[in-house]
């Protein structure tokens, strides 16, 4: 299927390109989240006549994206949670928890998705590097503390 991009998309495009993706991808993700519609000509013209209307708010995003970016780059975060003598959590910190955490210190901008855990959830009591990607084009690099408390 053929769609427009209406937002950069990674590993995809930019605005307004016409990209052919899997028929499946484009209904239940790109379409539903308001990333893409479809490329009929119709669509063509609507696009063209709203360009300049998404760029100015695809470029504000990104302007927000990277004031963000910028407070959040090198940030420690220490979250606290049951562990054993042996230094493994009851459980673990997942994805939510961080962006949970990240919105109580006032970084309200930040949702679960955009936090990206390279080895998944952290299961264990020590630091960890995390990124925290807010627009395809800002990925900031935190630090997340994970500290134990005894059950």
């Amino acid at each position: 299927m053929q769609v427009i991009l209406l937002e950069k998309v990674v590993n995809l495009g930019n605005l307004g390109e016409v990209v052919r993706v899997r028929d499946g991808y484009a209904r239940n993700f790109l379409i539903p989240q308001k990333k893409a519609t479809r490329a009929t000509k119709a669509a063509l013209e609507a696009f063209e006549a709203r360009r300049a209307e998404l760029e100015k708010v695809q470029a504000e995003r990104l302007a927000a994206s990277q004031a963000v970016g910028e407070r959040l780059n090198g940030y420690q975060l220490k979250l606290s949670q049951k562990a054993g003598v042996d230094g493994r959590l009851f459980g673990s910190v997942t994805n939510a928890d961080i962006a949970e955490a990240l919105r109580k210190a006032g970084f309200d901008s930040v949702e679960k998705g955009f936090v990206r855990l390279p080895n998944g959830a952290l299961k264990a009591v020590g630091e960890y590097p995390v990124q925290v990607a807010l627009h395809a084009d800002v990925v900031s690099d935190i630090s997340v503390v994970v500290e134990g408390e005894m059950a």
